[in-house]
């Protein structure tokens, strides 16, 4: 499905749902091709439409819990953390929505019913929504650095983290603008009558439409995946760092941390960093591994790439928006309490061993 995420609809393998790379044809016309094969609702778009369903609903459900969680009286502690988590689940809710409803509802349509303006308004919308995604994880990933290399700015913290999410967001509408104008439906008349929402015919030259795709590429996970495994790394490094002085500076023994709480420290956040970025490079990077493969090599994806391979990775791609409120919500903050979960009837905690220490300051502060 790389095709919409990075705003262009207008080429697939034949047989392939628009939903999943646009629009299955191009008018005969433009490219003096014999009729085009137009897009039926087969047995893998029918398996693809179920499971989107079922994973709007758990991925609905999970970011609002996190939503009301964060946001609940009783979340006054590290406000500037609950901040970041609130706008992260409020992307992925918005990602939830837009794109994954109008991907099943349009497979099972096969064609664009809604109109020239909903076509370019939706477009934009749904990329608006996958940048908003990934460069609010970004902001969290610079916060987590900023919390172990730089303890003591704490009292900077939500202002910061303020500043980062408007430019996350204001960033996100700005790169999605270009779907308003390059969007637009294209009917083709009798016997067809099959009107679709694409791209088709917007650029000029086939190489701006491939730059386009790689503006895109870089912006939506090479850009998002460099950062947050620059920040991870530094992150590991100090900690490693401070482990291998085996000393403290007053800047540590004044947040009331022990030499323990480093070994602690360090596996806390190499947990919650190889979590992180497993979890974006194993939703994202075959999908759109297959759409730079497909942008440069059309043809040989025709022949090699199966429909239902381009649903799975799709949906796989999707599946990322349930796993961000799970990683950030057990691993950043406690938030079962809010969640109304069983869980809060657990064993109570255990208090730090003298082997372990406790991540009660410095890092786990911010």
């Amino acid at each position: 499905d790389p095709g919409p995420a990075l705003g262009n609809s207008s080429t697939e393998p034949p047989g392939t749902p628009p939903p999943g790379w646009g629009c299955a044809w191009s008018p005969p016309e433009q490219r003096g091709e014999e009729p085009p094969r137009l897009p039926t609702f087969s047995a893998a778009a029918q398996a693809r439409v179920a499971v989107t369903f079922a994973l709007f609903a758990l991925s609905a459900g999970c970011n609002l819990a996190v939503l009301r969680a964060v946001g609940g009286r009783g979340s006054g502690r590290r406000p500037h953390i609950r901040l970041l988590l609130r706008h992260l689940a409020a992307a992925d809710l918005l990602l939830t929505v837009l794109v994954m409803p109008l991907d099943a509802v349009w497979n099972i349509t096969l064609q664009w019913r809604a109109g020239d303006l909903a076509c370019r308004l939706l477009m934009y919308l749904r990329l608006l929504a996958m940048y908003a995604s990934a460069f609010v994880t970004v902001v969290i990933s610079l916060d987590r650095q900023a919390a172990i290399l730089r303890p003591l700015a704490i009292a900077r913290a939500r202002a910061r983290n303020r500043a980062m999410l408007q430019a996350a967001w204001l960033l996100s509408a700005g790169l999605a603008a270009p779907q308003l104008f390059l969007f637009r439906t294209i009917t083709l008349r009798p016997p067809h009558n099959f009107t679709q929402c694409t791209t088709r015919g917007s650029f000029p030259r086939a190489w701006h439409e491939t730059l386009y795709n790689m503006v895109g590429f870089a912006c939506l996970f090479l850009l998002p995946l460099l950062i947050m495994v620059c920040c991870y790394a530094r992150i590991l490094l100090e900690i490693s760092r401070r482990m291998g002085s085996g000393l403290f500076s007053s800047r540590d023994a004044s947040l009331r941390c022990s030499r323990n709480n480093i070994p602690r420290a360090r596996l806390r956040m190499l947990r919650m960093s190889l979590v992180i970025v497993s979890s974006f490079i194993l939703c994202w990077t075959p999908y759109y591994l297959l759409g730079l493969w497909h942008w440069f090599c059309p043809r040989a994806v025709e022949k090699s790439i199966s429909p239902a391979l381009t649903h799975v990775l799709f949906i796989f791609g999707l599946f990322n928006a349930c796993l961000d409120p799970i990683t950030y919500g057990l691993f950043t903050i406690p938030l079962r309490g809010g969640w109304g979960c069983p869980c809060r009837h657990g064993p109570p905690a255990q208090p730090p061993s003298p082997a372990t220490g406790s991540f009660r300051c410095s890092a786990s502060s911010q």
